[in-house]
């Protein structure tokens, strides 16, 4: 992947060539990175350009970072995001993914509310056969949340992709992690209580996406990780939606259970997971 040097400046670079690319406008922000909307100075090939900052990263972000350019790098499946190149400026480094019109699915939750049960499937599936790269190059996310899943279209027939790798590792089998990170409402309790984990973590936050999905709303709240933890560790049942959960497929409600399991022993693996009757029907 060509490398190419490129002189930086402002924070805002909106308006600005950089590269090859003018840049549009800004589209989102993390801690180290922001991510603008641009397009190729000459094709007008519209693509999201995210900037991370080196010098903000510590060993474990940039091992984080060289893991996501790895693995995308050798990576080209329609649920993963593409990465298009890769390129320098001073302190910065740029990233060139494929853009996607029809933002994440966070937005598509906040705009259309709870899905049906077949959209629901529909969208797992695809979560599924791209987390199937991720299980077979042995990379756990570890940031997995609607956020992070990208459309290509505004609608329900609209291709998912798993996007934002900057907090995933390598893990081997039998091997585990300890990094506390991640976004709380989708943590596994495992990570929320300090221990140990593998890439079952993200089978839970699969869990809570597919929740999410079918309720509009997340399973568990809190004002805190405490809080949060508290109420994972206390509920004995799904808290689905009264309304929702008779029009629900028993398998539907087994497949959110199981990927929810407080124990990540008895916690769907990624292969029953992949092959649950609920994704297969």
């Amino acid at each position: 992947m060509a490398m190419m040097k490129v002189e930086d400046g402002e924070e805002d670079i909106s308006g600005r060539v950089v590269g090859h690319y003018l840049v549009i406008n800004r589209i989102g922000a993390g801690n180290s990175a922001v991510v603008w909307r641009a397009e190729h100075a000459i094709s007008g090939r519209r693509v999201a350009l995210k900037r991370v900052d080196l010098s903000m990263l510590n060993r474990r972000l940039r091992e984080s970072l060289d893991c996501e350019l790895a693995f995308l790098a050798k990576v080209d499946h329609p649920n993963i995001i593409r990465l298009i190149e890769v390129f320098e400026a001073s302190k910065y480094l740029f990233l060139v993914l494929e853009f996607c019109a029809g933002g994440d699915l966070s937005s598509y939750i906040q705009r259309n509310g709870m899905v049906s049960e077949q959209i629901a499937r529909t969208f797992l599936r695809q979560l599924a056969t791209g987390y199937e790269v991720l299980h077979a190059h042995h990379v756990i996310h570890r940031d997995l949340k609607p956020e992070n899943i990208l459309l290509s279209t505004p609608n329900c027939d609209a291709v998912l992709k798993i996007s934002d790798f900057g907090l995933s590792r390598t893990i081997g089998p039998g091997d585990n992690a300890e990094t506390v990170c991640g976004s709380p409402l989708y943590m596994a309790p495992e990570v929320l209580q300090f221990q140990k984990y593998d890439e079952k973590v993200d089978l839970w936050s699969l869990g809570v996406i597919a929740f999410e999905l079918l309720n509009g709303y997340p399973p568990f709240k809190g004002r805190n990780n405490v809080q949060l933890l508290q109420g994972i560790t206390n509920s004995t049942r799904l808290p689905f939606s009264e309304l929702i959960l008779p029009k629900l497929h028993p398998d539907c409600v087994e497949m959110c259970t199981r990927l929810l399991c407080k124990n990540p022993d008895n916690r769907l693996s990624f292969e029953e997971f992949y092959h649950h009757k609920f994704l297969n029907k």
